[in-house]
């Protein structure tokens, strides 16, 4: 039985070990991130659990080269107004960005905000938010889908069809709005980092 990592009684070490346990050798800058992520959750929630841990090694580790990074996000929505969102993106370069959209929700003005920044156009033929964990303070894990305007095209393994390529991006959080950001972002990211290549 999973019974989850007490805040009080977790230190980077025991972290160390138990995400070893689970199957994460990583190194000391990783760790170091999945670490104060840990300890930001577990303020929260008192009791993380392996699917946290899981969750949130995903997020930080097995992501795409950085081009662009979430730096700061606000959203307001509701049923009084238009939903608003203003992001912050920092660069490669650590140049921050800033950009202002309205959509109709908080993930679309988001993403709405993003585009304005990036420059990028994509369209959004998936987007799916699981929660990796249970309660009301659970862990979201958003997966997206997007297909550059400009094709990217690939061989089909199977039938040697050319098709046009998609990416995918994933986040995870305990807000939703932070981690479906963050998913789009990395699939951007990996959108830029084969046009880079090309």
């Amino acid at each position: 039985m999973d019974e989850g990592f007490s805040y009080f009684q977790c230190g980077r070490h025991a972290l160390k070990d138990r995400l070893k346990e689970l199957g994460y050798e990583l190194d000391d800058d990783q760790l170091g991130n999945i670490f104060w992520r840990f300890k930001s959750v577990a303020e929260q929630k008192k009791r993380v659990t392996d699917a946290d841990l899981v969750a949130l090694v995903s997020d930080e580790v097995f992501q795409p080269a950085v081009v662009w990074k979430l730096g700061d996000l606000q959203v307001t929505c509701g049923t009084l107004g238009l939903s608003t969102a203003t992001v912050k993106l920092i660069g490669a370069d650590g140049s921050q960005h800033v950009a202002c959209s309205v959509g109709t929700g908080p993930v679309d003005s988001a993403y709405k905000a993003t585009d304005l920044i990036v420059k990028e156009p994509v369209t959004l033929p998936e987007y799916s938010l699981n929660a990796v964990t249970e309660g009301i303070d659970a862990i979201a894990t958003t997966r997206v889908l997007i297909r550059p305007q400009k094709n990217y095209t690939s061989t089909h393994a199977l039938s040697d069809e050319i098709v046009n390529r998609t990416f995918s991006g994933t986040g995870a959080g305990m807000d939703v709005v932070v981690s479906s950001v963050k998913a789009y972002i990395g699939a951007l990211n990996k959108v830029l980092g084969l046009r880079e290549l090309s």
